[in-house]
């Protein structure tokens, strides 16, 4: 009976045993994993401060990879996505941030992963003129941030982003307008020009818009129509240079004035020419 309590007992001793060695095992392989992690980190930050960018995101991706668990883990995923963005690699950058959503919905830095995707499409914009969606995705991204964050530093850079952006969408509904114009399909030029009237009465296009408004309406015989955009052109803005030649319009020799052909530098590199 000794004999078995003996055998029963070296059982339980060795199974615990195992088990303890089994669980101090794993927590030295996880310790090791950690310090792998970090020092990929440290090796990204490192090719970072060099300016290589693109090996600096690769050793990023490879510490979120090692410990995905770690709290190391969306500030590496974070730091590959801006690296990326950091150097043009802005669909790469957009990838790293769609899947951050899914993977950290909750993580501390949410609304900076929100600012720079916003920027990560708006440095997709090339000519606004030809390609809209890249605007409107950044769009949405700076909005989210003012309506979501608006207490954060990102608030106030996205603000800023919008006015741009709102400036070169109104750009391209100008400029769909001038060509209607030109084509005397007054309809549509019309409906172009009350969509800046009314979406973009902030942008550098709403003097112009007015009296383009104030000229097809009288040129198709809606002299009250005419005078009523007038009116509006001349009590917000009485000292444009469209108001002046408001003035004009009603007189009986008065011809639309033929529009120049606009210089081939986009609105957008307009824009950004002013922050350089």
């Amino acid at each position: 009976m000794k004999n078995l309590f003996i055998i029963l007992f070296l059982i339980l001793f060795l199974n615990n045993c195992s088990k303890n060695e089994k669980i101090e095992i794993a927590v030295i392989e996880e310790d090791q994993i950690e310090t792998q992690m970090i020092k990929a980190y440290k090796e990204g930050m490192v090719a970072f401060r060099d300016s290589q960018y693109l090996d600096a995101a690769k050793k990023f991706n490879e510490a979120e990879i090692l410990f995905p668990q770690s709290e190391w883990a969306s500030r590496s995923a974070l730091m590959a996505a801006y690296a990326y963005y950091y150097d043009d690699y802005n669909n790469r950058s957009i990838s790293e941030l769609t899947n951050f959503f899914k993977k950290y919905p909750n993580d501390p830095n949410i609304a900076y992963a929100h600012y720079l995707l916003g920027m990560a499409y708006y440095n997709k914009i090339v000519d606004e003129k030809k390609d809209l969606e890249p605007l409107k995705k950044s769009k949405k991204q700076f909005e989210y941030v003012v309506r979501n964050y608006p207490n954060t530093e990102f608030s106030i850079d996205s603000k800023f982003k919008l006015d741009l952006i709102n400036e070169m969408i109104a750009s391209k509904e100008m400029y769909i307008a001038r060509h209607y114009i030109q084509k005397e399909k007054w309809i549509p030029a019309i409906n172009r020009l009350k969509f800046i009237v009314t979406e973009y009465d902030n942008t550098i296009f709403i003097e112009e818009a007015l009296h383009r408004l104030v000229e097809i309406y009288y040129k198709i015989g809606l002299e009250e129509e005419s005078r009523k955009y007038a009116i509006l052109l001349g009590y917000n803005y009485p000292d444009s240079k469209w108001y002046k030649n408001t003035y004009k319009v009603h007189k009986k020799e008065y011809k639309i004035q033929q529009i120049r052909k606009e210089n081939k530098k986009s609105t957008l590199k307009k824009l950004k020419s002013l922050l350089d």
